[in-house]
C-alpha cells in the first residue's frame, strides 16, 4: 500500500473487512448497538460483510427478518448456531436448520462449556437483562475421550453445508480433540475463538494448530483498554501473529456489548496501535479482511 498518514491508512485496511464475531441486540445481555446499527456502522467503513452472534440463541431468523423488514442490510449480515443448553446443546436438527436458513457458522459450546463455567465469574461477562435459568453444561467429548456421536453428527453438518466451525470456550484439550475430529473428515474452515481468553491454548498449540491449516481469532476486547474485557496487551497478540503467521489468524471485533467501544472503533484503534508496533498495512488488511473473505466466502 503507498505511504497514506495513519487514518487513510487504516481507511484502506478495512476495505472488503470481515468481522465474524459480532454481538448485537437482540440478546439477553445488554447491547449497544442493534443488527442495524452493526451493519451500517460495517458498511461505512467499507466491510465486506460481518457475522452476528448470541451466545443464547440462533440469530439466522433475525438477520433475515430485519434485512426483508428494512429493504436489504447494506452490507451482507449473516449468523449461525451456538451449541448452548438453551439452544439444545449438541442439537444437530438446530445445527441443520440454522444452516440451511443459510447460517455461516457453527460456535460450539460458549457459555454452556465446563472451561467457561470454571471462569465464569473471571471474565467480567455482563449479568443479563432479564432472569435466566444458568446455562447447563454442554460436553462435547464422552467418558473414552472421543467426540460425542451428536458432536460427529454436526461436525458432518458443518462438512455438508461448507459453514464456519468455530470451536467456542472449551479448553484447549477439548479443542484439539474437536480439530482433530474436523479435520479428519475434511473440514478446511475451522476456527479458533480468542485462544488465549478462556481457551488457554499456548503459542506452540496455535502454532501447531496453524500448520494444520486452522484460523486463529484474536478479540479485539482483549486488547481495548475501553473495553471492560480487556486483559491482554499488543506483545501477546503480536507473539500469537508470529507463531501462526498472518495466513492462520483474523481479527474479529467480539464486540456490541453496552458499555464497550464499537466494533469500528476498535478496529481503528487496535490496527493504529499494530501500525505502530511495525506491522505492515498488508498484512493487517489480510488478518482483517482477505482471511475472513476466505472463511466465509464473499
Amino acid at each position: 500500500m503507498e505511504q497514506l498518514d495513519e487514518n487513510a491508512q487504516i481507511a484502506e485496511i478495512l476495505k472488503g473487512g470481515v468481522d465474524l464475531h459480532v454481538h448485537p441486540g437482540p440478546s439477553p445481555f445488554p447491547r449497544r448497538l442493534t443488527m442495524v446499527q452493526a451493519a451500517v456502522d460495517a458498511a461505512e467503513a467499507g466491510f465486506r460483510a460481518i457475522v452476528v452472534k448470541s451466545h443464547h440463541h440462533s440469530m439466522v431468523t433475525d438477520a433475515l427478518a430485519v434485512d426483508a423488514a428494512i429493504g436489504g442490510f447494506p452490507l451482507p449480515v449473516f449468523s449461525g448456531i451456538p451449541l448452548n443448553s438453551v439452544t439444545g446443546g449438541l442439537n444437530p436438527d438446530a445445527v441443520d436448520l440454522a444452516l440451511s436458513l443459510g447460517g455461516k457458522a457453527v460456535w460450539f459450546p460458549t457459555i454452556s462449556a465446563k472451561k467457561h463455567a470454571c471462569l465464569h465469574e473471571e471474565l467480567n461477562f455482563p449479568d443479563p437483562a432479564i432472569k435466566l435459568r444458568s446455562p447447563g453444561l454442554v460436553p462435547v467429548l464422552g467418558e473414552d475421550g472421543k467426540l460425542l456421536p451428536a458432536a460427529m453428527e454436526i461436525l458432518e453438518i458443518i462438512l455438508e453445508k461448507e459453514a464456519i466451525l468455530m470451536t467456542g470456550h472449551s479448553d484447549a484439550a477439548v479443542v484439539d480433540r474437536l480439530i482433530d475430529a474436523a479435520r479428519g473428515l475434511g473440514i478446511e474452515r475451522i476456527v479458533v475463538n480468542h485462544p488465549n481468553f478462556v481457551v488457554g491454548a499456548d503459542l506452540e498449540t496455535c502454532r501447531r494448530w496453524a500448520q494444520a491449516g486452522v484460523t486463529m481469532e484474536h478479540s479485539l476486547c482483549m486488547y481495548d483498554p475501553s473495553s471492560h474485557l480487556y486483559q491482554a496487551e499488543i506483545p501477546t497478540l503480536l507473539a500469537y501473529l508470529e507463531a501462526c503467521g498472518p495466513s492462520q489468524t483474523i481479527l474479529g471485533s467480539d464486540l456490541g456489548q453496552a458499555g464497550n467501544p464499537s466494533p469500528i472503533e476498535s478496529y481503528r484503534y487496535i490496527l493504529s496501535v499494530l501500525l505502530r508496533a511495525g506491522v505492515s498495512p498488508e498484512v493487517l488488511h489480510q488478518i482483517s479482511a482477505l482471511n475472513g473473505q476466505r472463511l466465509l466466502g464473499v
